[in-house]
């Protein structure tokens, strides 16, 4: 959780805040999806995170993957626009989010998968057509569109 974040969680409690943030959709040479377990849902997820105050959606994109997978985001194209209620998320604390995220599709990334032990339980890439049953909620939309994508950015 950013700090801009926590002040305003001081402020309003677990109402409901609208959160900018961005999700990655990463591929190995052999096409497989990369996916990460998480801590707090226990959901396979892609890789993501909010936007931080005094931040652009395109270095956030980098931070976030970097922090999450170990991995640097040499070139990446925006897929997605997802800013629809349903995409909306109540966390085991209590505290509520509609989430209005970037999808990126990263063309071109290098390093090592390296799982961060905090928010992140276990990284692997996935054949799209074997992904694993438990992925999180409001990332299923972002991958059925990749995998029907005629290269239209999607808005929802």
């Amino acid at each position: 959780m950013t700090d801009y974040i926590r002040m305003l969680r001081r402020l309003v409690g677990p109402m409901k805040l609208l959160v900018p943030g961005v999700r990655a959709l990463i591929f190995d040479e052999q096409g497989r999806l990369l996916l990460e377990k998480q801590r707090v849902f226990g959901s396979w997820a892609l890789p993501h995170g909010c936007i931080d105050l005094g931040e652009s959606a395109a270095a956030a994109l980098a931070r976030e993957v970097l922090e999450e997978t170990g991995l640097r985001v040499l070139r990446a194209e925006p897929f997605g626009l997802y800013s629809h209620p349903k995409y909306s998320v109540t966390y085991p604390n209590g505290d509520e989010v509609q989430t209005l995220t970037i999808a990126f599709v990263v063309r071109q990334w290098d390093g090592t998968l390296r799982v961060d032990g905090d928010e992140v339980l276990d990284l692997a890439f996935f054949p799209l057509e074997h992904l694993p049953n438990a992925l999180y909620s409001i990332h299923i939309d972002t991958i059925q569109d990749y995998c029907r994508s005629d290269g239209t950015f999607v808005l929802k």
